[in-house]
Order: structure tokens, then C-alpha cells, then sequence
């Protein structure tokens, strides 16, 4: 898996997502103050220009903390990323996949050496019992022996 943030799609949008918000809720600000000064100063200004604007100056606010507040949620996920480390590779694979082929070939043959030399001891050791005690018959190779079995 690929963790890479600059190519992580959700990093930038809740960063480019942020800057609008924070940038319209700046401008909303601006012009309201503005207007709202100006008209004031003048001695022009409405009610509509007074009270709505005061309103639509907390919403610039509102947007203009959101946008902050996500723009400082990306430094944080940048930071964390750039203190994990990413996992190292031994080695780079082709793309044929001969390197896995080899490595599953070698695990077999390895196995199998294993496999035949415990088959070589067990024979060995059932060799060496039969030859103590002749009347015990030997049990097949493909089932599980319990408890030796009560002659008289």
C-alpha cells in the first residue's frame, strides 16, 4: 500500500477545501467591515447594512476558523507522516516473478530434505524394535498407533 501523502487524494482535498473556506470566509469579513464602516462613517447606513452585516461577519468568522482549523489538521497529518518511516525492501522483484518462483523452489527442496531424513530415522528406529521383539507386527506407514496391542 501505496502511503505516500502527496499522492493521497482526501490530503489534498481537505487542504485545497480548506484554503477556499478560509479564504471566503476572509473575504466575507473584509467586505462587510468594509461596508459596514463605510456607511457608518458617512452616515448612510441602514439597518440592512448594520444588523446583516453584522450577522454575516460571524458567518465570514465561522468559515474563515474552518478553513484555519483544516489547514492546520494537513500540517499535523504532514507531520505525522514525515515521522513514520517507511518499510524497506530487501530486494526489488522483476516483474516476471522468477525471484518468487526460486525462493518457493528452494522452501520445497529444503523441506523435502527435512521430510526424508525424518523418514530415514523413523525407519530406522522401527528397524531396531522389530529386531528386539519379533512377535509385534510392524503398523503401516499411514496409521496412528495408540497403545500397543495386548497379546497372550
Amino acid at each position: 500500500m501505496n502511503t505516500s501523502l502527496t499522492r493521497s487524494l482526501p490530503y489534498w482535498l481537505l487542504l485545497v477545501i480548506s484554503l477556499a473556506t478560509a479564504a471566503v470566509g476572509g473575504w466575507l469579513i473584509a467586505g462587510q467591515i468594509g461596508t459596514m464602516t463605510t456607511t457608518l462613517l458617512d452616515g448612510t447606513a441602514t439597518g440592512v447594512e448594520v444588523y446583516v452585516g453584522q450577522s454575516m461577519v460571524v458567518v465570514g468568522a465561522v468559515l474563515l476558523g474552518a478553513g484555519v482549523l483544516g489547514i492546520l489538521l494537513a500540517l499535523v497529518l504532514a507531520a505525522a507522516r514525515a515521522l513514520l518511516t517507511a518499510p524497506v525492501t530487501a530486494f526489488a522483484e522483476p516483474v516476471d516473478g522468477t525471484a518468487m518462483r526460486a525462493a518457493e523452489a528452494e522452501a520445497t527442496s529444503t523441506t523435502d530434505r527435512s521430510t526424508d531424513a525424518a523418514t530415514d530415522e523413523a525407519a530406522e528406529s522401527r528397524a531396531a524394535e522389530s529386531a528386539d521383539d519379533p512377535v509385534r507386527p510392524e503398523p503401516a506407514a499411514d496409521t496412528v498407533t495408540t497403545a500397543p496391542a495386548i497379546t497372550r
